[in-house]
């Protein structure tokens, strides 16, 4: 009996370890704290602040941030001080005598000042429409894809274009081009490894760039545009936007310069390929052997509008009518452009669109269509069209307003956001202005019969207007 109490006492200490290190188990693996005792640790997911530090990790002690700005409020714009402002600058005779001028309240929609003409020619703010059009039918993750077939039985390769408005000859740097770019060299060295798993040694070469349909020059566009460079036949396949290589001039034939470049890129990677390059489709069955896709349409659309690129707008009118009538024609691009922005509320009564860059001078816009496109893709009902927004030049700092309101109020630069419009004879901006009052405006002005020695001075006076409306005390009840 005196041994086994002597040989409890020795022990004692290593049953008391054992048993309490057995109960720390079972209640970290059965939460059994957490069942009997109401224990419950901090859940990180739900209460992060309640999350104890690791033992021995000193904290600083935290310390309440003044706030960096106030909450915003929402000041309508007063249509007395609006009128104030602008009314004696649109007086002056450089704008010519027609014009359209309107200014909005962006949350309501409430128009606060119009003068001018129905409609206008809109010139590059149609780029405005084609965009939220776009978005709205495509979404603003939409991606267009580059993909190459091979036809085993004439043992042909067929590079089949789908609208890529921006596919690269080759890789662009991330630092130097936003968004990024597919291109030609990646898609080369992806069919070659393809082809070496096929033991396809050489191959003769095709293109499709069948997608789109209808002419590929519009008729509505003055004959001089191909020539002097203003804009290339529009295709569902090109690299560069249709610029040849080497210089800054367009391919008469965007679609074979694409494949030329790819016929290139792949001799690079060790594959024989014969000289002729001809269209063709490839029939059904064929293999996919490699494809590349295209940045997201919410980025195209932001590079669009920041600088005004007549290019990637054609290409996406023509995606809005496949979307909308299944054809990728300059016709059924404009008339679906207009069909979008119609159900999305805008009103578009007498509105004419030819092509979705605003190069035809027979377009017709009406302002109230461009201040509403404004207002809808601002609208928090409509997220995915906020890249329409996010892509509008800053007033004297972005895109293609970086070197302009050099003149004027300087309270109005980084105030307003606009997409500008510009042809010989017409001057436009559309955009938004967030005034010092906290109001908040769309405004259009467009001028669109400019005497041809006035066409600068035009420019700037527009730029004066709506930097006025971005430096006003224009808010209902904001002090002067």
């Amino acid at each position: 009996m005196g041994e086994k109490r002597h040989w409890l006492v020795r022990f004692s200490a290593e049953i008391v370890v054992l048993v309490l290190l057995a109960t720390a188990f079972a209640s970290y693996r059965f939460d059994l704290g957490e069942r009997w005792f109401g224990w419950r640790a901090a859940d990180p997911t739900t209460n992060p602040s309640a999350v104890l530090p690791p033992e021995g990790l000193k904290l600083p002690t935290v310390s309440l941030v003044p706030a960096v700005a106030r909450p915003g409020q929402d000041v309508a714009p007063d249509p007395a001080r609006v009128a104030a402002v602008i009314q004696p600058l649109l007086r002056k005779k450089v704008l010519g005598r027609h014009f359209g001028a309107i200014v909005t309240d962006l949350e309501t929609g409430r128009t606060v000042f119009r003068q001018g003409a129905p409609t206008v020619t809109p010139a590059s703010t149609t780029k405005l429409v084609t965009s939220t059009a776009a978005l709205d039918v495509l979404g603003p993750m939409a991606r267009f894809r580059t993909s190459v077939q091979w036809v085993p039985t004439t043992r042909q390769l067929v590079l089949v274009g789908g609208g890529d408005p921006f596919l690269s000859s080759t890789p662009r740097k991330a630092r130097s081009s936003y968004p990024l770019r597919a291109d030609l060299q990646t898609l080369a060295a992806q069919v070659v490894r393809k082809l070496r798993t096929l033991k396809v040694g050489r191959v003769r070469l095709a293109f499709d760039d069948s997608y789109f349909s209808g002419p590929a020059v519009n008729p509505a566009w003055p004959d001089t545009y191909i020539p002097e460079g203003v804009v290339p036949p529009i295709s569902a396949l090109w690299v560069d936007e249709g610029v040849a290589p080497g210089r800054y001039s367009f391919l008469g034939d965007p679609a074979a310069g694409a494949a030329q470049a790819f016929r290139a890129a792949l001799r690079g990677q060790g594959l024989k390929v014969g000289p002729q390059v001809a269209r063709a489709q490839a029939p059904e069955g064929s293999l996919d052997v490699g494809s590349v896709s295209s940045a997201p349409l919410g980025e195209i659309v932001e590079r669009t509008l920041e600088v005004s690129d007549n290019q990637a707008a054609e290409v996406l009118a023509r995606h809005v009518g496949l979307a909308e009538r299944q054809e990728g024609s300059f016709v059924a691009g404009a008339a679906s452009v207009l069909d979008v922005v119609r159900r999305l509320g805008v009103p578009v009564t007498g509105d004419q669109l030819y092509d979705g860059s605003g190069l035809s001078r027979n377009d017709r816009l009406s302002p109230e269509t461009l201040a509403g496109v404004l207002r809808v893709a601002s609208s928090p009902e409509h997220p995915g069209l906020r890249q329409v927004f996010t892509g509008l030049p800053v007033a004297g700092f972005t895109g293609s307003l970086q070197y302009r309101f050099d003149k004027g109020p300087a309270a109005g630069r980084g105030r307003v956001r606009a997409k500008t419009g510009t042809l010989t004879g017409v001057h436009g901006l559309a955009g938004v202005a967030d005034d010092v009052s906290g109001s908040r405006m769309a405004f259009v002005l467009v001028a669109d019969q400019v005497a041809p020695l006035k066409n600068l001075e035009a420019q700037t006076l527009i730029d004066r207007i709506a930097g006025a409306l971005g430096a006003c005390r224009c808010g209902v009840g904001s002090t002067s």
